[in-house]
């Protein structure tokens, strides 16, 4: 984390614990994308797209309320053409930027990153990236090659696990010390609007060899690979078990590329508009939100799984936690 991450971390929990409100805005800045991932519902749903005026104010009304953290995702970042203002414009009123990107136009965009404090970018695999991604990896990794020393933290490769990729996991993480990057791991998760035949090409299907992938994911962490998922976090994601209480709509005010607030990237029922105002819009959903929490049968992204354990304060996540 950033050098201030004390007063970040003291700040985070009066937000959170005395004003009972979100921490991070996440933020879908565009709703196109320059890939087409069988196993992505996002890149279908092309539509409206908030204007730079509108995301300033919607920058300027989080901060405000307090929210500490602008995470800008979904569907791909780097084609929105005025991002670096919109970067620099969060920089300025105080917040923490971090993006998450296919990485497909790193190189080409590696100039307008500089107001970005966290960078995150999805690479599922070497052997298997064509095959899960439709395009050559090296492009992806000369990009990160390019724009990693820039940063103000380190670069965060993140990797679905997969039914395909799973012999390649062990090698992603030797990449990740090679290129002195970190790597985070998640499951697939199956979103019901994909078609089954899709995830019974790509799903999780082989369990033992998964075991035997996740087991040594597990063992590389103890012996001080840069992976920096929590041991508690890895040994859900081992038996693909959810033990912990979801706190992801109490910090992250979620919200798509029209403006539109969303309970989050599961339980996508929409909550109100930010039109009406921050404010009155986590105020009106505060009590459907802890009905959609309290029913849930929760899910494994690993940002829900691991800001939620903080919360909780577990011990192990706090020790080796080092990503917003």
């Amino acid at each position: 984390m950033t050098k201030y991450s004390p007063l970040i971390a003291a700040r985070a929990l009066w937000q959170l614990r005395v004003r009972k409100r979100p921490i991070v805005l996440s933020h879908a800045i565009n709703s196109r994308c320059n890939m087409r991932c069988s196993f992505c519902e996002y890149w279908k749903e092309e539509g409206d797209e908030m204007s730079l005026d509108e995301i300033f104010h919607l920058l300027e009304e989080a901060r405000s309320f307090g929210i500490l953290v602008y995470n800008a995702w979904t569907v791909e970042p780097l084609l929105r053409k005025d991002l670096s203002q919109i970067l620099e414009h969060a920089h300025s009123l105080g917040m923490i930027t971090s993006l998450i990107t296919n990485g497909k136009l790193l190189e080409e965009r590696a100039d307008d990153l500089k107001d970005l404090d966290y960078l995150s970018v999805s690479v599922d695999g070497l052997q298997s990236y064509k095959a899960i991604r439709g395009m050559d990896v090296d492009r992806i990794l000369a990009g990160i090659r390019t724009v990693k020393d820039r940063l103000h933290n380190p670069l965060l490769m993140n990797c679905v696990i997969s039914g395909q990729n799973l012999d390649d996991i062990e090698d992603l993480v030797y990449l990740a010390e090679e290129l002195n990057v970190r790597i985070s791991f998640e499951p697939l998760y199956e979103f019901a609007g994909i078609g089954g035949d899709v995830w019974d090409n790509i799903g999780i299907r082989n369990m033992d060899k998964y075991h035997r992938t996740l087991d040594r994911v597990i063992e590389m962490k103890k012996e001080g690979y840069p992976i920096i998922n929590s041991l508690t976090y890895l040994g859900m994601v081992r038996n693909l078990k959810p033990k912990f209480t979801c706190h992801a709509s109490e910090m992250i005010l979620d919200v798509t590329s029209d403006g539109t607030v969303e309970n989050c990237r599961v339980h996508r029922e929409p909550l109100g508009n930010v039109r009406d105002g921050i404010a009155n819009v986590w105020s009106s959903s505060r009590q459907r939100r802890k009905t959609i929490s309290r029913t849930c049968e929760k899910c494994l992204f690993f940002g829900y799984v691991e800001n939620s354990l903080m919360q909780d304060v577990n011990t192990e996540v706090m020790r080796h936690y080092e990503w917003m």
